[in-house]
């Protein structure tokens, strides 16, 4: 399909401000109506759906990965290179009822463990990271704790169950909807809102365990 060669070429570069998705919602039937456009060659389709996951998929790397360089892995790059490895999927994906998201998501997920595999061979099973802020010059001591706190909820966030940090990623991090968690992960919206209760409790007692988080 030339029409993807060429929109590969022009897929956006992550910006370090991402609006939140709850600004901007993913409604399934405008999806679906995307990416069936975009599977029969639309240019204009292709561009529109790079548009609507971008910012997704930039989130969840960030998250994932971490705003920092990591050696010759950043977050943005696997975030460009998900893009690209949707973009090659275009052309076989059949729509058997389940959502376009669900492919994202395992693209998304294949390519940081990806990634963390590139950077230790230790590291079977990823640590999900959150976000670095951006540093004030007059505000080193707040970035320290700032970092301080993000590594010890990311080791809190190692000890959930796979699929509750995911959900969590998704829905707090990302700021995916439960129903586009669930279209996502393959889960019902009920059963990410109960996942997601039971990780926010978790994560309660953890940090009640760990003391003064």
């Amino acid at each position: 399909m030339d029409s993807v060669v060429i929109a590969t070429e022009s897929i956006p570069t992550p910006t370090e401000q991402l609006p939140r998705q709850r600004d901007n919602p993913l409604r399934r039937p405008d999806i679906d109506r995307v990416v069936s456009e975009a599977v029969q060659g639309d240019s204009a389709a292709v561009r529109q759906l790079i548009a609507l996951i971008t910012p997704i998929i930039t989130r969840y790397c960030r998250a994932r990965l971490g705003l920092r360089d990591l050696a010759y892995v950043s977050a943005d790059d696997v975030a460009q290179e998900i893009c690209f490895a949707v973009l090659r999927a275009l052309p076989n994906y059949q729509d058997r009822g389940g959502s376009f998201l669900f492919l994202v998501h395992a693209i998304a997920s294949n390519k940081v463990s990806d990634a963390y595999r590139l950077l230790s061979r230790d590291h079977s099973e990823p640590t999900p990271e959150v976000p670095e802020p951006i540093v004030r010059d007059n505000e080193p001591e707040r970035h320290a704790l700032n970092t301080d706190l993000g590594h010890r909820l990311n080791q809190l966030l190692a000890r959930l169950p796979s699929t509750q940090r995911e959900i969590l990623i998704l829905r707090v991090v990302v700021g995916l909807s439960a129903a586009e968690t669930a279209q996502a992960l393959g889960l019902s919206p009920a059963n990410v809102r109960t996942s997601q209760h039971r990780a926010l409790t978790r994560l309660r007692a953890l940090i009640s365990l760990e003391g003064e988080f």
